[in-house]
């Protein structure tokens, strides 16, 4: 048989400016609550500074401002994601997340070139959901070295 077999993931699903985005399970190590961030100098400007998650030093990221929206005060729903890509661990600050649902990756379609939409650039792919379009956000784009300035 030459079935191409299509591979289930599972997003997780939080909210960013009154969009929905997606990133995948797979490199999610935790959800925390905003606790106290310390301020780095010298780092980019999206990046928060570093909290202490149980004993580990984490650089925290901005989405809102890593993807050029307006900050916005932080709330009783505002979220960190613990997230892990090769040997980087950090947290992304996002408005909510709250939902994970399952997806098998030959619904993602590609992203729609959006004219003067600052996070196209780390957008994946899109993925309608019911009556919900998620967009799949590109880890790797979000946690480029060089922007971030951190030592490997």
């Amino acid at each position: 048989m030459s079935e191409t077999v299509s591979k289930d993931i599972k997003l997780i699903v939080f909210q960013l400016n009154g969009k929905e985005y997606g990133i995948s399970v797979h490199y999610v190590h935790g959800i925390e609550k905003v606790q106290h961030i310390t301020r780095i100098p010298g780092t980019a400007p999206f990046v928060k500074g570093v909290i202490n998650l149980r004993g580990v030093v984490t650089p925290i990221i901005d989405l809102r401002k890593r993807f050029g929206i307006e900050e916005c005060e932080y709330t009783d729903v505002t979220r960190i994601i613990i997230v892990a890509l090769d040997d980087i661990e950090v947290g992304l600050v996002v408005d909510a997340a709250n939902d994970v649902i399952d997806i098998t990756e030959d619904v993602i379609e590609p992203s729609p070139n959006l004219v003067g939409v600052e996070e196209d650039e780390y957008v994946k792919g899109v993925v309608k959901v019911l009556n919900r379009l998620l967009i799949i956000i590109d880890l790797y784009k979000i946690l480029d070295r060089e922007k971030l300035k951190v030592e490997g």
